[in-house]
């Protein structure tokens, strides 16, 4: 998918103002240079998004928004569409993660609109897939990402198949500081793939899957050396450029 053979994203959450966002992405940019040897991704707020595209213009750290409408324009208040994210200069965006779907409701259905609606603007999406603690215990992993893949992804023709990444964040995983351990995940990430290769074919094999929960510096490795799982995105250590830097180097050293 990219050029690279990892993907580091940020997910800033509601987190962040316009000083801090320029304190934090100079920081970043000193400390990765000017290859950073892996792909680099920040997801901050709307409102701090055009900040963002015009800090990163010329380096290699890519600006993606956290979600988005599936509508490009209509009376739908409070909502962002994707030729908005798209003339901002965004190039990705995270669609489906699981307080999304947790907090406010949305469907498999409602993800896949959004999904459609970024490959037509040129945008990339961060599909997220999840399963909750209760049905991790329940033995439904397998089920519940399944459906979640089915629903989200339904209807995706020729190239778009590979133009989207797979994010597997297990939701008792988020935010928490309890992360999956190494080879639950990969046995995760290895249906995954099995999976998108039974709905799409040989299409299905250049979609990069990231792992997502509670991702930070010291664990970053352990699933980075899964061989189904191409990088992750970060939750609340992408809030500290240090910590967020140091994971980008871990990845690029392996890569």
């Amino acid at each position: 998918m990219t050029c690279f053979r990892y993907l580091i994203a940020g997910n800033w959450k509601m987190h962040g103002t316009l000083s801090q966002t320029r304190e934090y992405l100079d920081t970043l940019k000193k400390l990765l240079g000017e290859d950073p040897g892996a792909e680099v991704v920040v997801c901050p707020p709307f409102t701090l998004l055009a900040e963002a595209v015009s800090l990163t213009r010329g380096s290699p750290i890519h600006v993606g928004a956290q979600d988005m409408f599936w509508e490009d324009w209509g009376p739908y208040t409070g909502e962002v569409s994707a030729p908005m994210l798209k003339d901002l200069g965004c190039r990705y965006v995270i669609v489906g993660h699981s307080e999304r779907r947790q907090l406010f409701g949305e469907k498999d259905r409602e993800v896949r609109e959004k999904v459609k609606a970024a490959l037509k603007n040129d945008l990339i999406p961060i599909v997220c897939v999840g399963e909750t603690l209760e049905q991790r215990e329940q033995g439904l992993t397998e089920r519940v990402v399944y459906q979640q893949l089915e629903g989200s992804l339904e209807g995706l023709e020729g190239e778009e198949v590979q133009r989207i990444i797979v994010a597997y964040e297990p939701v008792w995983a988020i935010g928490t500081g309890r992360n999956a351990e190494p080879g639950d995940a990969q046995e995760v990430a290895a249906f995954i793939k099995k999976e998108l290769q039974a709905m799409y074919g040989e299409r299905a094999l250049g979609i990069s899957l990231l792992y997502g929960g509670s991702v930070k510096p010291e664990n970053i490795e352990s699933y980075l050396e899964q061989p189904d799982i191409q990088g992750a995105l970060v939750g609340g250590a992408s809030l500290d450029p240090h910590a967020f830097a140091s994971i980008i180097k871990i990845a690029s050293k392996r890569g």
